[in-house]
């Protein structure tokens, strides 16, 4: 009989393991430190899982508690973990001149959102990836860079500008401010806030949709897929805006003590950093409980398949609404922008949702029995871990630490479960041969 080889899911989980592997193992290391002391092995394993896992949840400030190499090393593992290590290991085995395999390139194309081109076509769209990935991130820096120069010495300046225009293209949330107070220095500068948001959004995009746009160029030519995508990210964000504008306009702790233009600028901004990038510009513990609610679910859906984003995927959740739309008026077919969606799809959507909501559920439960807080700082934390957001309203720091192992299983879940699982259902894929006698079941 002849071997099968390995799935290419297990291939992203693996490497993906490596990769918090070594995070770990750099991060231990006494120079990895600012006081020179090695950091504790749970500290070291759950920051190595946020970069790795582009989330940004810390336990120790990033600008403060870890050295120069300590953060370089951060750096490295949130490139790698905005790659994907699919993508990061073919860019590797390609420069060291070695081949990648059939399977490589199967992995990096699916990590890439590409799962439906031919291989030979994958490895075109990695190095396209990698092109814009760093063409991206300059432009970041070089945006930055001049607001940087205004209060940080030059060597300063540009490391804070490379940092975290990094840190945002891939969603990340990691910042160097120093204080844990992330971008709040600066939430009446609509330049460094809005530069930081536009990476954010083009991270959350996916290559492939960029990429549908540059070829394309009009609307009435792009994929459905592309439609999708823009469509409920560009409605996520204008709606997310009124409701945060809404909730916390009068509270004096967050929007309510600044002008109204930047109070528009900033609920705009916390409307695209759920999506997810954990930089904040206002007190997150401040916030209201219903705004705190509402930026779960935010959190929850994510950004778009295939892109440094986490979360369910604004496709799974578009595609739920348009089954419902469906369903409500009468329709035995999903159709979305002129065209029929396989019920195959639906139905992974919906496994993907139901699952991702049972971890959300199981992890908010066992983070309840573990620490003492209020539940919707747990709630919260919960969501921000499994959606690879970073967003926190700050407990992540007095957690213990079987409360921080719990959020390293659901960071990595978060990060691999959706697109594991997908790979997995697609893998899987295949016309049963027996065909049941129909039989309706009562709803409702």
């Amino acid at each position: 009989m002849p071997r099968r080889g390995r799935p290419v899911a297990l291939t992203l989980v693996y490497g993906f393991i490596g990769l918090i592997a070594l995070g770990t193992l750099l991060l231990s290391l006494p120079i990895a430190t600012a006081s020179g002391e090695r950091a504790p092995l749970v500290d070291a394993l759950f920051t190595a899982t946020s970069a790795v896992c582009v989330t940004g949840l810390v336990v120790h400030d990033t600008g403060t508690y870890w050295s120069r190499f300590g953060q370089v090393i951060i750096l490295l593992l949130i490139q790698a973990g905005g790659f994907g290590f699919a993508t990061s290991a073919t860019l590797l085995l390609v420069t060291i001149g070695h081949r990648p395999t059939l399977r490589e390139r199967l992995a990096a194309g699916f990590s890439l959102g590409a799962d439906t081109v031919a291989p030979g076509e994958s490895m075109r769209l990695v190095r396209r990836f990698a092109l814009l990935t760093l063409l991206v991130e300059l432009a970041g820096t070089l945006l930055l860079l001049p607001r940087a120069l205004s209060f940080q010495p030059p060597r300063q300046a540009v490391w804070w500008s490379v940092f975290h225009s990094v840190s945002a293209f891939n969603n990340a949330g990691f910042d160097i401010t120093g204080g844990y107070r992330s971008l709040t220095p600066y939430q009446r500068d609509p330049w460094i806030l809005l530069t930081i948001g536009l990476l954010i959004v083009l991270g959350g995009l996916s290559f492939v949709v960029i990429g549908d746009i540059v070829a394309e160029r009009r609307w009435r030519r792009l994929t459905v897929d592309s439609k999708i995508v823009l469509t409920t990210t560009g409605f996520l964000l204008a709606f997310g805006t009124v409701v945060i504008l809404f909730l916390e306009g009068g509270n004096p702790a967050t929007l309510g003590g600044l002008d109204w233009d930047a109070r528009l600028f900033n609920a705009l901004f916390h409307s695209i950093a759920p999506r997810t990038a954990g930089f904040n510009a206002v007190d997150m513990a401040a916030l209201r409980e219903e705004t705190l609610f509402f930026l779960t679910a935010l959190m929850f859906i994510g950004g778009a398949s295939g892109s440094t984003a986490g979360g369910i995927k604004v496709q799974t959740f578009s595609l739920l609404l348009f089954a419902i739309l469906a369903s409500v008026r009468g329709h035995t077919r999903v159709v979305a922008f002129g065209r029929e969606v396989p019920h195959v799809q639906v139905y992974r959507a919906l496994a993907l949702a139901l699952l991702s909501i049972a971890v959300v559920f199981i992890t908010a439960l066992t983070l309840a029995l573990t620490i003492e807080t209020r539940f919707i700082d747990v709630w919260f934390e919960t969501a921000s871990a499994f959606g690879t957001v970073g967003l926190s309203t700050g407990i992540t720091p007095e957690l213990n630490a079987a409360a921080r192992l719990v959020l390293v299983v659901t960071m990595f879940i978060g990060r691999l479960g959706p697109l594991t699982l997908a790979l997995a259902l697609a893998a899987r894929a295949r016309p049963s041969p027996v065909r049941y006698a129909p039989e309706t079941v009562r709803l409702g």
